[in-house]
């Protein structure tokens, strides 16, 4: 029997959640070092499929037989309503070449559809598609278009599928508040869109990629994407979130400003405001306030060094790794991509690819999140050895 995140929560009493959160507070505040625990997270099966092509009939039977592999999608979405994060990240205009933006940094389109497709097939009653569009309030089938994506071609894969742009309030009179259940690293609660509270199964559909901050951009880092800008963005409101969302979210990135006072404040204001320490935490506390029930990464086709074109690097360079990896707890799924990717999952700050920047994958295992050990992780499907792409090869390759 698999273990998703809110079971492992459930697990621990409230008296070793609070003994934890103590020592990880801190270790934080003493060496940016997190102790390790005699208690271990949960680990999960993660499946892993070959699939070099985006061609509909190939993605469907590679994505239903890793969902067949992890316990079938029935008994997670029959009869509920889905909402599923997808990887929209950076302005439509922002291209590496003259590259489709679902070759290199989206979410290829096909990808989504055939998800949604097959959780139709397997029962969920309603599905939507959630993304924070780069401070943008236009909806989501308007990013697309400007991706020289056709919306139909996703809103067709199914007939109960539909889009919400999670950037501000939206179709909702309020925002949804959801607490961090350890009492947070960086934030002990958000205020985001009501979509990521009215729903009973969330899923994060990412795309593989590098990052300039947290060196990995997954499942975990995908979730990053949920914070509305009008409350976190560069030009929230003060006292109250602002009407349209106004910037990106470097007030997460640096600290150099609180959220709007209508929603929950650091719980250090002068904790470091370096990116690299901020933000790693920041995701593992947005993870655990939305757990992720099934993590899908998609690394058929996409780029290396960094996680947009927008990131100035001579090493920029795209990749074909060919393969998707699907999970029901998001840092074992972490684990196998990065592994996958060709790094060690179990790298600590100052190891490639943690260079600048600690590991989200260590903070959200020691928060109990779930673990990144390998040896602890049952992989079915495709073995991680004969589906790796070196991805810091492939950098230095470009580079030449």
């Amino acid at each position: 029997m698999l273990m998703n995140v809110e079971e492992a929560h459930r697990a621990h009493t409230r008296r070793e959640w609070l003994g934890r959160t103590a020592s990880l507070l801190s270790g934080a505040c003493l060496a940016w070092k997190l102790p390790s625990y005699a208690l271990p997270a949960p680990a999960a099966s993660v499946a892993v499929a070959r699939c070099k092509t985006y061609e509909p009939a190939q993605l469907l039977q590679a994505l239903g037989t890793m969902f067949d592999q992890l316990g079938g999608l029935g008994r997670l979405v029959q009869g509920k309503t889905v909402a599923m994060k997808i990887n929209l990240t950076g302005p439509p205009s922002y291209r590496l070449g003259y590259l489709p933006l679902e070759f290199t940094h989206y979410t290829h389109p096909a990808v989504i559809a055939a998800v949604a497709h097959l959780m139709s097939k397997a029962g969920a009653k309603r599905i939507r598609l959630l993304e924070s569009p780069w401070s943008s309030a236009d909806p989501v089938e308007e990013c697309i278009l400007q991706a020289d994506w056709e919306p139909r071609d996703i809103l067709g894969a199914a007939p109960n599928v539909e889009f919400e742009n999670t950037n501000f309030l939206g179709r909702a009179k309020k925002y949804s508040r959801l607490s961090v259940p350890t009492g947070g690293l960086m934030f002990p609660a958000f205020d985001l869109n009501h979509s990521y509270e009215d729903c009973d199964v969330f899923v994060s559909l990412a795309k593989m990629k590098e990052h300039g901050t947290t060196g990995v951009t997954l499942s975990m880092k995908n979730c990053f994407g949920i914070t509305p800008a009008t409350i976190y963005g560069t030009g929230a409101g003060v006292d109250e979130p602002s009407i349209l969302p106004k910037g990106g979210r470097d007030m997460i990135h640096r600290g150099y400003r609180q959220p709007s006072r209508s929603a929950p404040g650091e719980k250090d204001p002068n904790s470091p405001r370096e990116d690299g320490y901020r933000v790693p935490r920041v995701v593992v506390d947005l993870v655990s306030a939305r757990p992720i029930h099934l993590a899908i990464v998609e690394g058929i086709k996409t780029m290396t060094g960094a996680e947009g074109p927008w990131i100035a690097r001579k090493s920029l360079g795209v990749a074909s790794p060919g393969v998707m990896v699907a999970g029901t707890n998001p840092v074992s799924t972490d684990a196998v991509c990065m592994a996958l990717m060709g790094f060690n999952p179990m790298a600590e700050r100052g190891t490639m690819p943690f260079e600048h920047c600690d590991s989200t994958l260590r903070l959200a295992e020691d928060v109990g999140l779930g673990t990144r050990n390998l040896r602890r992780i049952e992989v079915v499907g495709t073995p991680i050895k004969d589906a790796v792409f070196n991805f810091a090869a492939n950098r230095k390759q470009q580079k030449t």
